[in-house]
């Protein structure tokens, strides 16, 4: 049986990580405030750090189930899809990262502002996430190009995600060097059909 206390701290875990999520959607990362996490979730600012070790690991959190739902959107993006042309493949599950990305533009985004790098630990939940993501644009790479390596398919699939990603940041940013919102979708699909020839 469950004890009462692991009962508590989960419940006020779940509390805190809802907080912090409807917080981050609101105005992003920057917006999470300790004091205002404790008011909502009904517990001291101390209890706060009894159940994560600081508040960069409550976002991790908060970006775990980001992550997953964007993985969720992307994979949903390829039914009906089998034997479908690559290219074809690869347009759905970008525009449904589009789609993902401006319905949840500061949950996506904090999916980034968090500082991790390759020499960083790096919780083992993103990696599998990350791999899942991956796989879905490795599979119409591979059926595109058989005669490709592991590798060279491998390094494929992190420059087109980082294409796609590139277009809709700077889109949904306005950059100058992007394309006004209503064009993002065009111009990936104009890069998919031209890396796909």
């Amino acid at each position: 049986m469950v004890k009462k206390s692991t009962q508590r701290r989960k419940a006020l875990r779940d509390r805190l990580v809802d907080a912090a999520e409807a917080q981050i959607a609101q105005g992003g990362i920057g917006a999470i405030k300790a004091r205002d996490l404790a008011r909502i979730a009904g517990c001291s600012v101390g209890a706060i750090y009894n159940v994560f070790d600081d508040l960069a690991a409550l976002v991790l959190e908060v970006n775990g189930r980001t992550f997953r739902a964007l993985g969720q959107q992307v994979a949903a993006s390829q039914e009906g899809m089998e034997g479908c042309a690559p290219v074809d493949c690869l347009t759905r599950m970008s525009h449904a990262y589009l789609d993902f990305a401006v319905a949840n533009t500061r949950l996506w985004q904090a999916l980034f502002d968090v500082e991790m790098s390759t020499e960083m630990d790096v919780p083992v939940w993103y990696l599998e996430e990350l791999a899942r993501l991956f796989a879905h644009i490795r599979a119409p790479l591979a059926r595109r190009w058989p005669e490709r390596s592991d590798s060279d398919l491998e390094l494929l699939t992190r420059g087109l995600f980082s294409s796609v990603h590139g277009i809709v940041l700077l889109g949904l940013q306005n950059r100058i060097s992007g394309v006004p919102r209503d064009k993002i979708a065009a111009m990936i699909t104009t890069v998919l059909q031209e890396v796909c020839k």
